[in-house]
């Protein structure tokens, strides 16, 4: 009878552990840390998410510091200098798109968040044509979200962003080759976003 109690007690701490392991594993950071501290002594306190900001912030800030400067960074590059940088990343307000306490670490899920401040293209989305990556909120398509080396935040120039995606052959090749040959990029004619013509021609 002692040892059929001794191993029902084995068994419910075993499936006890398993069941707080796959818990933790199914948690994110937050209530990972708070079940551990709830059944353990000695669980390391938290770091705030202010001092992971604050770190991370200036880390990025110094790397841009020595792009301007011309310094190499670790891994023998020259870093570009950053010519955009998002306003709430310029000046610090990373909690206008990053929560921590959420498994996302966003304020909102990634296809929402740029509408969070970018109302305007709600109502855009509504237009005749709309540019696949805005339709479906996916501005990261194109756009970085902290700093780029190029204008608009975009995360190639925009002589080459179009051509990340578009392989297809143009439907007047001749004039395109033309254009672009006189230093046109595609956005000097099409909206890149949205439209009322088609192909959003301007």
């Amino acid at each position: 009878m002692i040892n059929i109690l001794k191993l029902y007690r084995f068994l419910f701490i075993i499936s006890f552990m398993v069941g707080v392991s796959l818990l933790l594993i199914g948690c994110d950071a937050t209530a990972r840390h708070k079940v551990l501290t709830t059944i353990f002594d000695g669980v390391p306190s938290q770091i705030p998410p202010e001092e992971v900001l604050d770190d991370y912030y200036n880390k990025r800030r110094q790397a841009e510091l020595d792009a301007a400067a011309g310094l190499a960074s670790k891994e023998g590059k020259i870093p570009g200098r950053h010519i955009s940088k998002h306003l709430p990343y310029a000046e610090k307000k990373c909690k206008d798109c990053h929560d921590f306490s959420t498994s996302v670490g966003l304020v909102k899920p990634p296809r929402e968040l740029c509408f969070v401040c970018h109302r305007d293209f709600l109502d855009y989305i509504l237009e005749p044509y709309v540019h696949g990556p805005v339709a479906v909120g996916d501005c990261s398509a194109c756009h970085l979200p902290h700093s780029s080396e190029n204008t608009s935040l975009l995360e190639l120039n925009r002589n080459e962003i179009c051509d990340k995606c578009h392989h297809e052959e143009r439907l007047a090749v001749a004039m395109h080759d033309k254009v672009m040959n006189h230093g046109l990029a595609c956005v000097d004619c099409h909206d890149a976003h949205y439209g009322q013509a088609r192909y959003f021609l301007k």
